[in-house]
């Protein structure tokens, strides 16, 4: 797949807020984990993964931070006047930051290349069958 065109663009549904990012994304990734699956109303998540010095975020941003089932201190964003989920960030990895791919301007971009927490997706769950997946919490990008 081709570099998407920079910047990237993407914001909320009621467009209260908005980002640019200034770098082609480090992984997409599909999450069935149980958190997900509350913020994606009961599907998985599709989670776009930048640098967090890359992305520009403008707007009024709630944030809900919590421990995930593999440990990590998560920060999420959502836009505090329509509540679409916005961002993510795991406290052990501040030079990440997950941008929602629904929020993207160009979703086509946001295309998976692996499916995470699959042992947690309910029953009724598609898993694309050339997807790579992994039952729980892949290593850290990079290691």
């Amino acid at each position: 797949m081709s570099q998407p065109a920079l910047p990237i663009t993407g914001g909320c549904l009621c467009k209260a807020v908005r980002y640019s990012v200034d770098a082609p994304p480090l992984l997409v990734r599909q999450c069935w984990c149980r958190d997900c699956q509350y913020w994606a109303s009961g599907s998985a998540t599709v989670n776009v993964i930048f640098p967090v010095e890359s992305v520009t975020l403008t707007g009024p941003v709630t944030q809900f931070v919590s421990q995930a089932d593999s440990g990590n201190r998560m920060i999420r964003g959502f836009c505090a006047t329509c509540g679409t989920p916005v961002t993510s960030a795991a406290a052990a990895r501040p030079e990440l930051v997950i941008l929602r791919a629904g929020t993207l301007d160009d979703t086509s971009i946001a295309r998976p290349a692996l499916s995470i927490w699959t042992d947690s997706a309910p029953g009724w769950a598609h898993h694309h069958p050339e997807l790579p997946k992994t039952p729980r919490q892949p290593p850290p990008i990079g290691q």
